[in-house]
């Protein structure tokens, strides 16, 4: 895979970069510094990529699995809030509502972030089952799981 064509990939996939370092980081800080590693990682396996999978799938299980082992490795002391901010304007109420989902995301234990956060980016159960390495049907389990956890920790504030 020529420079060019990396770059390409990065810009074409950093959205989904950019989610997946929100997720497993909290500060702004780290999350930037999990970006470039992801980044990183990625450069120093391109050149072995054969083509097995979609070039999709290898960037989604480099990232993770470098999210997953960075997270491993820095994990902090989490401290969330005991309450959430009031709502206010159109803006400030997206805001929040965004800065809710990924708490809650954050208190998810680590596969669930993975299948949550790739359903959230519409793969399909097939996609998700390929980069996880699970079957269809336990990904639309786990999926169904997961919700019910999310809609939890959205309503009490704990799972």
């Amino acid at each position: 895979m020529e420079e060019a064509r990396f770059l390409e990939l990065i810009q074409t996939f950093q959205p989904m970069l950019y989610k997946i370092s929100r997720i497993y980081r909290k500060s702004r800080e780290d999350q930037e510094d999990l970006l470039q590693e992801i980044i990183y990682q990625l450069w120093k396996s391109h050149r072995s990529f054969n083509g097995s999978a979609q070039v999709g799938t290898w960037i989604y299980r480099v990232a993770l699995n470098t999210a997953l082992a960075d997270f491993r490795k820095k994990r902090p002391p989490v401290q969330y809030p005991d309450q959430l901010p009031d709502m206010g304007t159109s803006q400030e109420e997206e805001d929040n509502r965004e800065a809710r989902l990924i708490n809650a995301l954050q208190q998810l234990p680590d596969g669930d972030k993975t299948i949550i956060m790739l359903y959230m980016e519409s793969l399909s159960y097939k996609e998700i089952a390929a980069i996880t390495g699970i079957s269809e049907n336990n990904v639309g389990v786990k999926l169904n799981r997961i919700k019910s956890k999310l809609q939890n920790i959205l309503s009490n504030g704990t799972e």
